[in-house]
């Protein structure tokens, strides 16, 4: 006989697996399972706009006194806030009334539905993945403002977080131009005008021709590093820089720009899903098509990678 709950099936078991795909999407995403590791995966539950508070100034009343010298004690406003809109995706699963029909028996439906939902996930992941490199703009303004806007290659121009970058040259990033024939010394000289103290890029996501480059360069200089103890366990092929990770976000499906490299410092970068939207069911309600005979629940994130430290981050381009 047919199967008559059907998005009530659906809908539960897109609930019971949302933390499973929130976490697999994170542990097959090199930025968001470095994130994880530095516990800047903070989820947040409610608000119009995502918040990240920034320092931009030194507090001015600190210096030098002697003895009985009045100290300054006016006023220091040296915190702000960037903020950034709530981006939201979907992935509906469907079912036709033929295909309830058509699989008469549970056995038979259960199969139909891992498959959609595997799919649903899939598309999901990928979506997500995109979307940590576009500059915003995507689906008109719809996509997470990802590395291609946090990280910028006019990083003196435009708004990001809500703020002017023209205007605060705190809020932009580090950009430089290479050469496949300067990588190592185009490398070196924007890793140094990335470094503040212990503050220091932890990740270098790369794509195909970049990573190709690299390691030629690294080969003909015989100082190829091995396998980043780090990354490893998750599976992604990375080679050390310094003491950065250097990943590979290239070939089959890779989404990071051609001959690019992100100097990234995820002590400043924030992965921010909404905790009520991370890979679940939008609604646990049936929900019928008006003019079809079908159900559909859907698979809902929100929310968008953000940064508290543009300054921190550097981006390398040109290399073919």
């Amino acid at each position: 006989m047919a199967f008559a709950n059907v998005s009530d099936i659906i809908a539960t078991t897109i609930e019971n697996r949302s933390r499973k795909v929130a976490d697999n999407v994170t542990k097959n995403n090199a930025i968001l399972s470095r994130l994880e590791q530095r516990g800047k995966r903070r989820p947040f539950s409610g608000g119009r706009l995502i918040y990240e508070e920034l320092s931009f100034a030194e507090n001015s009343n600190a210096g030098w006194y002697s003895g009985y010298d009045i100290l300054p004690v006016g006023i220091a406003d040296v915190i702000s806030a960037a903020q950034f809109d709530i981006k939201q995706a979907a992935c509906p699963v469907t079912i036709s009334g033929l295909e309830m029909l058509q699989n008469a028996g549970k056995e038979a439906f259960i199969d139909l539905l891992e498959a959609r939902i595997n799919v649903a996930e899939a598309t999901m992941a990928n979506l997500v993945a995109g979307g940590l490199y576009s500059d915003g703009t995507g689906a008109g303004g719809k996509e997470i403002d990802g590395l291609d806007a946090a990280v910028s290659d006019t990083p003196a121009t435009g708004i990001y977080g809500g703020i002017n970058r023209q205007n605060f040259a705190f809020w932009r990033n580090q950009y430089a131009g290479g050469t496949t024939a300067t990588l190592l010394a185009d490398m070196n000289a924007l890793w140094a005008s990335l470094v503040r103290g212990m503050d220091r890029p932890d990740l270098i996501m790369v794509d195909s021709v970049f990573w190709g480059a690299y390691v030629a360069a690294l080969q003909s200089n015989q100082r190829f590093t091995g396998t980043s103890e780090g990354t490893a366990g998750f599976g992604f092929p990375s080679i050390k820089y310094m003491d950065a990770d250097v990943v590979l976000d290239g070939g089959i499906g890779g989404f990071c720009p051609s001959g690019t490299a992100f100097f990234l410092n995820s002590k400043y970068l924030h992965y921010r899903p909404h905790s009520a939207r991370e890979f679940t069911s939008l609604a646990p309600n049936k929900r019928y098509a008006i003019n079809q005979d079908a159900e559909v629940q859907i698979m809902a994130w929100a929310g968008n990678l953000t940064t508290s430290g543009a300054q921190f981050q550097g981006r390398l381009d040109g290399i073919t």
